[in-house]
């Protein structure tokens, strides 16, 4: 748009039709009126500071501005003229948003990659002290002391354990295994455990949405998911309120996802968790996903509850979205991809039974506290064990023994050869060999687009005896 005025009077002889729509005023009504008149919130404004550096400098500015009235970003252009101040007007309200979205995305994807790898390494600490103090649990007299100082070190590497598990949702380092999901059976399975969490004063409410599709989603992280948003809508309502969830087939459609950096354009399946709570602060509302940033007291929570949620849905390559106003509440959507394999079905959860074997494993681990723990855990369920420091000392042993039931190896070791590698290397010898993958998070080798590659079987760390049989059992019992 362009518009002319003489910045000593602030006439304004000229302005053209782009102006006038951008102004969202009649030409009629500004012609030859006082800019600072018609315009009183510009005045003492970068607007009014940078027009009369140009004209008491005799030079073009460029700027960019917020102009609140209008709620419109402005890429301003000025310069004098004989006839006056030529202004050169651009909305670039839209890019504005678009460039906050991929700084935010760029920012949150940095601490991303750091909070990963630092969660790797705790991961495999968490390993040795969780198993060891769960042994001396289960070895120590229920009544002497050390029992519960042993009980209280389990406690405390679990809760590790889930402080981990939250960072990597957020680093988008959790490997996931998505399968067909129906939300609204899900949601059902979860009401007794929401209603007792809760508690009383809280009012639940469903609004489950008809001929809802399947979802292609991870259901053991969507359970944990959702209970984060519940327990942050909880937290939100300590006077009481009600929690509303609901469930509708919807469609992104391209315009959308040009508005929203990482959405992809198609069909959702939408899950909205609101409060009646007392809303989140317009200057809050930008920072809610990030890591570490909690409005509660000290002490009273992570700050990792929406940020790991928000990893959760990313990974899984939905989206999601916050509203909130003060005094009116709070509304966290969630789109999940509509899963278009119906036959997908989701695997059932079975019981964590502590079974054994006599089978021969392999155990590759270069950590050496991992590995002697990971080995006397084996040993004690009955398997033969042997070990290896690295990738190239395994495949040495796999040359000279024939008798190897399974590969148990973590994904990323030293010297070059990652636990894939090893695997498909081990295979080429012995092609009936079963593989067992362990990690403190999700690694390129085995995972891609944040999901586990077909026919992988992983054992995440930290894992507890039980989960380590049952993972064991499984993997030898494939065809």
């Amino acid at each position: 748009m362009l518009s002319l005025f003489s910045i000593a009077s602030g006439d304004l002889p000229s302005l053209n039709r782009q102006a006038e729509h951008l102004l969202q005023r009649q030409r009629s009504e500004l012609l030859g009126q006082n800019v600072w008149d018609e315009f009183p919130e510009a005045v003492g404004s970068t607007f009014q500071h940078q027009y009369e550096r140009a004209v008491n400098q005799g030079i073009t500015v460029e700027f960019r501005e917020f102009y609140p009235p209008l709620d419109c970003w402005f890429e301003v252009r000025a310069y004098p003229s004989s006839e006056g101040l030529a202004v050169y007007f651009q909305d670039v309200s839209d890019r504005i948003t678009l460039e906050e979205q991929l700084r935010q995305s760029q920012r949150l994807e940095a601490v991303g990659q750091l909070t990963g790898g630092i969660a790797h390494d705790f991961n495999n600490l968490l390993t040795v002290i969780l198993g060891n103090a769960e042994l001396l649990v289960e070895q120590l007299d229920t009544t002497a002391p050390l029992h519960t100082l042993a009980e209280m070190v389990v406690n405390a590497a679990q809760r590790g354990a889930e402080l981990t598990q939250r960072l990597l949702s957020f680093a988008r380092r959790q490997a996931l295994d998505p399968k067909a999901v129906d939300i609204n059976q899900l949601l059902g399975r979860m009401d007794a455990l929401l209603r007792r969490t809760l508690g009383e004063h809280i009012e639940l409410e469903w609004v489950r949405g008809g001929g809802l599709w399947s979802a292609l989603v991870d259901p053991a992280q969507l359970e944990n998911a959702l209970l984060n948003l519940c327990l942050n809508a909880r937290d939100a309502m300590a006077q009481g309120g009600r929690l509303t969830l609901e469930t509708a087939n919807t469609r992104l459609d391209q315009d959308y996802a040009d508005q929203h950096a990482e959405v992809q354009p198609g069909q959702y399946v939408m899950i909205a968790v609101s409060d009646t709570g007392p809303g989140i602060p317009p200057d809050h509302l930008e920072r809610v996903f990030e890591p570490f940033f909690t409005t509660k007291a000290k002490g009273k929570g992570t700050g990792l509850g929406l940020s790991m949620v928000y990893g959760f849905i990313k990974q899984s390559e939905g989206h999601i979205k916050i509203y909130s106003e003060l005094g009116e509440g709070t509304t966290v959507k969630m789109y999940l991809p509509r899963c278009l394999n119906p036959d997908q079905q989701a695997l059932s959860l079975t019981g964590h039974a502590t079974v054994g074997g006599a089978e021969v494993i392999l155990l590759v681990e270069d950590d050496d506290l991992v590995r002697r723990y990971g080995q006397e855990q084996l040993r004690m369920l009955g398997y033969r064990v042997i070990t290896a420091r690295d990738g190239a000392q395994a495949l040495d042993i796999i040359h000279q023994r024939a008798d190897i039931d399974l590969l148990f190896t973590d994904v990323i070791m030293p010297g070059g050869m990652s636990g894939r590698d090893l695997a498909e290397a081990a295979q080429l010898i012995r092609p009936s060999l079963k593989v067992l993958y362990t990690s403190g998070y999700a690694e390129n080798a085995i995972v891609h687009q944040g999901r586990l590659d077909p026919g992988v079987q992983l054992l995440t760390k930290p894992y507890r005896r039980a989960e380590l049989a049952q993972k064991i059992r499984a993997v030898l019992a494939e065809p």
